[in-house]
């Protein structure tokens, strides 16, 4: 037989339950609280570890949470979004799924566009995401610590393959046969300055003989001059003869000047010959060098392990960089 008081424990019962199943509907329907909620959907490529009922916060607040994800077409992945304050979205939101701690739990963060990472691949992601989305949210997916990971010992892989790859092609060997090749070159510069030196002397002297023999001509036209006048006025007492003399000395002094004047030109041109074999030699050592022939010139002309250090230096001096500059968005401890 029931009593008054048992009845009454009953119905509160009953009543609690009501009101806890009224409560739930209101806090997973379209209605909280905190007034009514909207349901946003994002696309991704990716979604990383971020599952159902994952929290989805603004600036580190929780505001929602994530009500369903599935395969849209083109390799899309869409996830709806349960926001329960609305009027906190910025105008142009944006959505970032990021790894909330170091034990596997996720979040997806939204934001607006202009405060959107600043990484080249999340900007590529999200300008992707924005093509025919219509009201679809862009997305986008941080890597995880483990990615970070294992993109950093790529990194120090690919600094130490080249490293390697440096210290087998710059041996004791290859250093010598450079230091051997620039003492040569070195050696044929002073040769080329000695000659040089040598060669204007020779050519002022070779001036200094042309001038000379330009004097004897002049004098020797002097004196035929002379003896043509002496000629005209003069026909008697042996003058004549004495100016055959005169003519036949002119003779043998502009013989003389011709002769110096032909050893003059053929010492000049055997010194053209000499500086011509010695620019030839030069030019063809250049050449050698500039073709990538010989050790100093394979050295010269590949570039390609300074430009692969020179890139995987400015990478890992980035992700350093950010790592230090942002250091929660890669590591983030949390003790509940």
């Amino acid at each position: 037989m029931t009593t008054p008081r048992s009845n009454f424990t009953v119905g509160l019962a009953v009543l609690g339950a009501i009101a806890v199943v009224i409560a739930a509907a209101i806090w997973l329907g379209d209605l909280s609280p905190g007034g009514p909620r909207t349901l946003e959907v994002a696309r991704f490529r990716t979604l990383g570890g971020v599952g159902v009922g994952d929290p989805v916060v603004l600036r580190g607040v929780k505001v929602g949470r994530v009500e369903a994800i599935r395969l849209a077409a083109d390799d899309w992945v869409e996830a709806d979004l349960r926001i329960s304050q609305p009027d906190e979205v910025p105008p142009n939101p944006v959505a970032i799924a990021v790894s909330a701690s170091l034990f596997g739990e996720w979040q997806v963060a939204v934001m607006d566009s202009a405060r959107a990472p600043t990484d080249p691949d999340i900007r590529r992601e999200l300008r992707d995401a924005r093509i025919d989305a219509g009201d679809r949210w862009p997305g986008a997916t941080l890597p995880d610590v483990g990615q970070l990971t294992a993109q950093a010992s790529r990194i120090a892989s690919d600094v130490a393959a080249i490293t390697n790859r440096i210290e087998g092609a710059v041996d004791s060997v290859a250093i010598s046969d450079i230091r051997s090749s620039v003492r040569d070159l070195r050696r044929m510069a002073d040769q080329l300055v000695s000659f040089t030196q040598q060669q204007t002397g020779q050519l002022e002297r070779v001036v200094d003989n042309a001038a000379t023999s330009s004097g004897q001509i002049a004098r020797a036209s002097g004196h035929l001059e002379t003896t043509l006048s002496r000629i005209d006025s003069s026909t008697s007492a042996g003058e004549i003869d004495a100016m055959v003399r005169d003519a036949r000395e002119a003779a043998s002094e502009l013989k003389q000047a011709s002769g110096d004047l032909r050893l003059v030109t053929s010492t000049a041109r055997d010194q053209r010959e000499r500086l011509v074999s010695i620019l030839a030699n030069t030019d063809s050592a250049l050449s050698r060098l500039n073709r990538g022939e010989g050790t100093l010139g394979m050295l010269s002309a590949d570039t390609m392990l300074y430009r692969e250090a020179t890139r995987t230096v400015v990478q890992l001096r980035s992700l350093l960089a950010d790592i230090q500059a942002n250091p929660r968005r890669y590591f983030r401890f949390s003790v509940f």
